[in-house]
């Protein structure tokens, strides 16, 4: 990266960068080993592990709405960041000392609770000091470091899964330090973005009030992305289908490796191409490989299809999630920024609490194959949406 364009970034951006990569070192080391935790060792269902992991993303997406709208009011995100991050670090000790599935589930959904709390007030964050110019570049950069999180904390699982003989149990303990980390950097190295309440009454985002001030262009968005998300059920699915592929316990984790690196190395470069190409052009390109990582994901008999399709799902997060957060950010009034992170949030979460529920189901009733061949299908109209864009990001604020 050219050093003048890397100065050009806030420092706050980057440290947010850095507490979002701690935290997904911390949570996706636990996260790469939890599915076959839960299924093989506490004899879960694959249709309650969806309905867990439905309701663990779409806890903390549906918390990410009353967060973003209480950021707005406050004007002062930083505690609320604290808070969520907080919380999330507190639930880490909760997985080992689980000893039944309820007890994991209850650790699953405060720890989502805690990265509700967090999310809006954090994207906004990043809104409120991001350039307009580099404001795709911003959002990207901030994604893929927390995807690099996302991508060593699996490398770590399988690591310490060698060293302790396929110890679950040790293994998890280990995500507790890079959580204490996080409430450090948040600490001493997050600076406040406002000094007063950006909002000048807390409105409630269910509200008319609050919602009447949102565009067209905003909803469009919305109704977009939750569409989407109908697609997208939790990355635990991938995990299983990797033990139907017949990979050693200790080497299961290498999914998710694959996955956040591709979603790392592209998350940026996704970001930066928003700011200079048309904009539908790339978030439909990243639906497309969305489709493609299920059709491969649907067929896979060995292990190599089965990388070459989860590199595929990786490559589609990140030319889709920071794309659809960016355009979000600019649509979005510089006073209700917050609220309208929550808001497509509820909606993106809805979307996936009924996505994962489904595709357990589907799973546990016609087997894995059928399962990513439903989810390729349900890309088709989110994608033939994208025409309804606007071309470029600066069309967004006009």
């Amino acid at each position: 990266m050219p050093r003048a364009e890397r100065a050009s970034i806030p420092r706050t951006v980057w440290t947010l960068g850095y507490v979002s990569l701690f935290m997904d070192l911390s949570s996706e080391l636990i996260h790469a080993l939890l599915p076959i935790f839960l299924v093989t060792t506490m004899g879960m269902s694959v249709a309650a592990l969806g309905a867990l992991e439905g309701a663990a993303e779409a806890t903390a997406l549906i918390t990410k709405m009353f967060s973003g709208a209480l950021s707005d009011y406050l004007g002062r995100r930083k505690g609320l960041l604290l808070w969520g991050y907080g919380l999330a670090a507190l639930t880490k000790p909760m997985f080992p000392l689980a000893t039944s599935p309820v007890m994991v589930a209850v650790a699953r959904l405060l720890d989502r609770v805690g990265k509700g709390i967090r999310g809006a007030p954090r994207d906004a964050m990043v809104a409120d000091v991001a350039p307009a110019s580099i404001r795709g570049a911003c959002f990207g950069l901030r994604q893929s470091m927390d995807t690099v999180g996302a991508f060593l904390g699996p490398i770590l699982a399988m690591g310490l899964m060698l060293v302790f003989g396929g110890n679950i149990r040790a293994v998890l303990w280990f995500a507790v330090l890079p959580a204490c980390v996080v409430i450090g950097l948040i600490v001493f190295g997050v600076a406040e973005s406002g000094q007063a309440p950006l909002a000048p009454v807390f409105r409630s985002p269910l509200s008319w009030h609050s919602l009447k001030d949102f565009s067209r262009r905003y909803w469009l968005i919305v109704g977009v992305g939750a569409m989407f998300s109908l697609a997208r059920f939790s990355e635990a699915f991938l995990v299983l289908r990797a033990q139907q592929t017949g990979l050693a316990l200790a080497w299961i984790p290498g999914v998710m490796v694959v996955m956040s690196a591709a979603y790392s190395l592209s998350a940026y470069p996704a970001g930066k191409l928003l700011d200079r190409v048309d904009g539908r052009v790339v978030l439909g390109l990243g639906m497309g490989m969305l489709v493609a990582a299920d059709l491969l994901l649907a067929k896979a008999g060995s292990a190599w299809i089965l990388f070459v399709g989860v590199t595929v799902w990786g490559l589609h997060m990140g030319f889709t999630e920071g794309i659809l957060t960016a355009m979000v950010s600019a649509v979005a009034p510089a006073a209700l920024r917050g609220t309208a992170f929550g808001v497509f949030n509820l909606a993106c979460g809805v979307s996936v609490l009924v996505a994962s529920v489904v595709a357990g189901w589907v799973w546990d009733r016609y087997g894995s194959a059928t399962t990513f061949a439903v989810g390729a299908g349900l890309v088709v109209l989110p994608l033939a949406l994208c025409a309804f864009l606007p071309r470029r990001a600066t069309e967004f604020t006009h």
